[in-house]
């Protein structure tokens, strides 16, 4: 890219990139930013005529990035939120720290974290945001760090363990499974199963293939995922940070014996957003009691 060719390029043509990223869609993504369609297309096209590389694979239906697009998209969140930051400054000189979460934040450890925050950096104020993706805004640029469960498969990120939650079966109060003290996967075979798409970690390759449920039920979201439950439609798959964070009269949860623990992360970017992240991922070890030598 040129130096002519750099200059061209403004924070509107990466907040309309990460818009487009975030929603896999132009037609969504110019709704999130108020503009037409054609707009949003010509201002992908004049960055990527800036870059000198495709960003987005329009040869298929459905659209996706191309790996120089998933791997310029931690980039641009990282220089999106420095931009932001920047005109923050001289208002607020103690931005506060997002923390953004899918579901569930740290379980039973998150108001612990929040309170211990406030006592030992009462200065810089700690915002806790949910946020229903796979990275709880973390691409976005919508957060400076984030409790995630699971593998994280994003270019430009850093991921620590913080814990591992064992997992639970999520039962209709009134199922016969919901008076069992524990049960296996393979009790749960023969049952619909509630599948947050979004920003679950559930999926039917947590089952032997020979013993995979025939039947799912996508929802987008815990809210949704818990209605379904309840109102008997499905089962579901969840871990021990959910019965803490979300009790339900609806909804019993019983331990699965036989599912593997699910890895709970602290993501951020490889050049932190905040001057703060280290001090939170620091206080976060110390309130779950992990150790700094631990790895995933």
């Amino acid at each position: 890219m040129s130096r002519d060719h750099a200059h061209a390029v403004e924070v509107r043509h990466l907040r309309c990139f990460l818009a487009i990223a975030d929603e896999g869609s132009v037609t969504r993504a110019a709704a999130r930013l108020n503009l037409t369609q054609p707009a949003v297309s010509r201002t992908l096209a004049a960055l990527e005529t800036a870059l000198g590389v495709r960003l987005v694979d329009r040869s298929t239906h459905h659209l996706a990035l191309t790996p120089e697009g998933r791997a310029f998209r931690g980039k641009a969140a990282v220089a999106v939120a420095a931009f932001e930051d920047a005109l923050a400054a001289p208002r607020a000189p103690h931005r506060p720290l997002r923390l953004g979460h899918a579901w569930s934040a740290a379980g039973a450890y998150t108001t612990p974290l929040l309170r211990r925050w406030r006592q030992d950096h009462p200065d810089v104020p700690l915002e806790l945001l949910r946020i229903d993706d796979r990275t709880a805004g973390l691409t976005r640029g919508t957060v400076d760090i984030a409790l995630l469960r699971g593998p994280v498969d994003a270019p430009g990120l850093v991921t620590r363990l913080l814990h591992r939650e064992a997992r639970v079966a999520a039962l209709p109060s009134d199922s016969p499974l919901a008076r069992r003290p524990h049960l296996t996967l393979a009790d749960l075979q023969g049952e619909v199963i509630a599948l947050n798409t979004v920003s679950g970690t559930t999926g039917l390759d947590l089952w032997p293939p020979a013993a995979r449920p025939a039947a799912t039920l996508t929802v987008a979201n815990t809210d949704d995922w818990l209605a379904a439950i309840a109102a008997d439609r499905a089962v579901g798959v969840t871990s021990t940070a959910t019965v803490d964070m979300h009790p339900h009269p609806g909804v019993r949860y019983v331990p699965l014996t036989d599912a593997p623990d699910l890895p709970v992360l602290l993501a951020h970017h490889r050049v932190p957003t905040h001057p703060s992240v280290p001090d939170l991922i620091a206080l976060a070890l110390d309130v779950t009691g992990t150790t700094r030598d631990d790895t995933p």
